[in-house]
């Protein structure tokens, strides 16, 4: 699998936001229509689109269907993976219902385990474990609740239950364009055989760089989010970064 450099969209009551560190009384709002902003990311050749429905992710109840069927319907064809609420095996089928590609699932895994699993197994190549994480420690319910686990014990659990990939995020990198925590995420990925996605903090070319100077551990793309929205990061310039770091013929 080639890196994936994935563009992302967080909704928050129907429009496209960034929250601080995960805060939702750190809200910053972009664009009003989040159909908008996936439009503009549409137009790069992009391999995949990520989004958080972040009203799922708090309260596990779906209430962004229609932002995120538009988003599917803007994307034309790209994979789009969706996270935020999901929490059984029926919001797995909803989701993907809903033409989404891939379903991330956090809360439930470290809360029920074996839902994951069941999804996983009824869904090939369509889960993706979300390990989210504040200083090595997993965080749920929207990121308001932080666990005992360690992030590391959790994604070794998972290490048979044949997760399509895992996406890394630290919190207290999200939202803050501070860089990512690329050191947390190479000992991650290099604990599991499952490819890793940092999440989480990416604010420049030079993250990007990072992260692709790391695919040997096992860190497979990266999910950029505010860079993006604040043009920190031009996704023109970043999709090029790799491109050129990729194989002849990949």
């Amino acid at each position: 699998m080639g890196f994936e450099l994935i563009p992302s969209i967080d909704i928050l009551k129907g429009q496209c936001v960034r929250l601080a560190q995960g805060s939702y009384q750190e809200v910053t709002v972009y664009v009003p229509d989040p159909s908008d902003a996936a439009r503009r990311w549409a137009a790069h050749p992009i391999r995949r689109f990520h989004v958080v429905d972040l009203d799922g992710a708090r309260d596990g109840v779906r209430v962004n269907e229609s932002a995120i069927r538009d988003i599917v319907r803007v994307m034309d064809g790209v994979p789009v993976q969706l996270g935020g609420g999901i929490r059984s095996v029926a919001d797995v089928e909803a989701a993907l219902a809903l033409g989404i590609d891939r379903v991330v699932m956090g809360t439930v895994a470290l809360k029920a385990p074996q839902v994951v699993r069941d999804a996983a197994r009824l869904f090939p190549g369509r889960v993706v474990l979300g390990v989210d994480a504040k200083d090595g420690r997993v965080a749920v319910e929207g990121w308001v609740d932080v666990s005992e686990r360690r992030a590391s014990d959790m994604a070794k659990s998972f290490e048979d239950a044949g997760m399509a990939a895992i996406v890394y995020t630290d919190i207290g990198r999200d939202g803050m364009l501070t860089g990512a925590n690329l050191e947390a995420t190479q000992e991650l990925a290099e604990s599991v055989d499952i490819p890793v996605i940092v999440s989480g903090g990416v604010a420049s070319l030079a993250d990007i760089a990072g992260a692709l100077a790391r695919r040997q551990s096992g860190i497979a793309g990266a999910i950029l989010g505010r860079s993006l929205y604040t043009g920190a990061v031009d996704l023109s310039q970043a999709l090029q970064l790799v491109l050129d770091a990729e194989p002849v013929g990949a």
